[in-house]
């Protein structure tokens, strides 16, 4: 190779490098910049009417150093036809429970007609708190659960309509025929659903997790969203998908409100991607729920509620059987394998 053939090479070579490098700053400013801008402030924040009350009846949440367990409240609304500052209430709650020890998450799903107290407010279904701000929802269900929430994440339909988009949708086994219509939302919102493998777009998504109109209705719908939320983040920790990164928080940045900070993201990030899921359940469960009417409206309550918070602990840290070490002795004697 002469000369002016090796200068030419390291030329291209240098330019493969510039070329990456600000590629690589543009990545990673992008992110952070989008992330930043989850976190909404004042007028922009969803809950700018009622922050200040809020933080006056509940405190801020306890602060996560980065190596005990981290609870999330997920909380996903139906925002059509309120008037502009008004905050709905919880169409779905859940909360994510990542133990950066274990290497494991757990998730509950809060059915939300359960009827519980609401910290500065007496007692209600759990889907109120989040009209009361941020805060409050995550003392009740922290409260209810008894493990502490450190952090919100809040959408409406449209935030998840675009977060599946922008990931490209996810393949997903839908168990059965799923349809309903309503004349009330102008047919906005009808569900028509095929069972079998298919590919979910965003609307048929929302469609899946919003079905609840069969015998089991709100439990069975619960259920779903856990599986479709598993195959969402499944779908995101693909190299495809981190490399849209940038693209997809600029589509679902509109629509979402969090309390968490860029070094909390940064830290949940590195937690998440390594951890595997461990459980998936329903609060109350089946065994401690009680239907009742209370001010002539249909509720459900606790049967216990320190056998609930048992039951949690139970899920967050499942018991490994020990192996009876008299019986290994009895047939290592008897000569049985």
């Amino acid at each position: 190779m002469n000369r002016k053939t090796k200068r030419t090479v390291w030329m291209v070579l240098a330019v493969i490098v510039v070329t990456a490098a600000v590629l690589a700053v543009y990545y990673f400013t992008s992110v952070v910049n989008e992330l930043q801008d989850l976190n909404k402030e004042g007028e922009n924040s969803p809950f700018y009417n009622v922050e200040k009350v809020d933080q006056e009846i509940t405190p801020d949440p306890p602060k996560w150093e980065g190596k005990e367990p981290v609870n999330i409240l997920l909380m996903g609304v139906d925002a059509r036809g309120l008037t502009e500052g008004e905050i709905p209430r919880s169409d779905t709650m859940l909360v994510a429970s990542l133990n950066p020890v274990s290497k494991k998450i757990s998730l509950f799903s809060l059915l939300r007609d359960t009827y519980t107290d609401i910290p500065g407010y007496g007692r209600d279904r759990i889907n109120t708190a989040i009209t009361h701000g941020p805060n409050v929802a995550m003392q009740a269900a922290g409260d209810l659960l008894g493990i502490p929430i450190q952090y919100y994440i809040y959408t409406d339909f449209q935030g998840f309509i675009e977060l599946v988009d922008a990931v490209g949708g996810v393949d997903f086994e839908v168990e059965k025929d799923m349809k309903y219509t309503s004349k009330a939302d102008k047919h906005e919102y009808d569900i028509d659903l095929k069972q079998g493998m298919q590919h979910l777009d965003g609307e048929k998504a929302l469609m899946y997790v919003r079905f609840r109109h069969d015998a089991l209705s709100d439990f069975s719908r619960t259920e779903r969203q856990r599986e479709l939320l598993k195959a969402i983040a499944d779908k995101m920790q693909t190299t495809t998908s981190i490399a849209k990164l940038p693209s997809i928080l600029n589509e679902v940045n509109p629509y979402i409100d969090t309390n968490l900070t860029l070094n909390d993201m940064w830290k949940l990030a590195s937690v998440g991607y390594q951890s595997s899921m461990q459980g998936s359940e329903q609060v109350p469960p089946m065994k401690l729920l009680v239907e009742e009417r209370i001010g002539g409206a249909a509720v459900l309550t606790v049967r216990d509620q320190e056998e609930l918070k048992s039951y949690v602990q139970e899920v967050l840290e499942p018991q490994v059987t020990e192996p009876d070490s008299k019986s290994t002795v009895d047939k290592s004697a008897s000569g049985e394998e």
